[in-house]
């Protein structure tokens, strides 16, 4: 029960956090979504919750000053090939399971980004991990939100299934 109330704190405070970032004002969807996770918030929670937005702000500031140049990327069709060769890292596909079954990279795992907190147990800490989906934007997600919870082995592949498919590269159906 506590994990869950603290993800919901870290999820208000993570969408707190882009809006200010990207100075996004409220918009009609944006609005419900925060107040129907503030509603979920016990009073005592919402005493506590400037105090956990500010720490998370200053972790997430932490976080992309720190961020290496290339992102946590793989950059290239013949990068991706080789770290699957050299150090057999968990593939995962992001995208939606009709994206997945339609066809991916071989050997790749569907967990969609909406549900990847909820699957971290299926992602390996002791292993290389490597994140793609159609076109680098949905990877990019699931990689910041894997190192704001503490994956230090994980990168995306920006060229994504797109850029696999292009290459001529093998594809697997489900």
């Amino acid at each position: 029960m506590r994990f869950k109330q603290s993800m919901q704190t870290i999820v208000l405070g993570f969408a707190l956090w882009v809006c200010l970032l990207f100075g996004a004002g409220q918009t009609p969807i944006m609005a419900a979504t925060l107040n129907a996770a503030a509603g979920s918030i016990s009073q005592e929670q919402t005493q506590t919750l400037p105090e956990a937005v500010l720490k998370l702000k200053s972790e997430v500031d932490h976080f992309l000053t720190e961020m290496p140049a290339g992102y946590y990327t793989i950059a290239n069709v013949e990068g991706l090939k080789s770290l699957l060769e050299n150090d057999q890292p968990l593939l995962v596909d992001v995208r939606e399971p009709s994206e997945y079954q339609s066809g991916h990279i071989p050997d790749a795992i569907n967990i969609p980004l909406r549900t990847l907190t909820h699957n971290l147990d299926k992602v390996s800490r002791d292993r290389p991990v490597v994140l793609y989906c159609s076109t680098g934007y949905r990877s990019a997600m699931g990689v910041m939100t894997l190192h704001l919870f503490g994956y230090d082995n994980v990168r995306g592949f920006p060229p994504s299934f797109a850029g696999w498919k292009t290459a001529g590269e093998a594809i697997a159906k489900a």
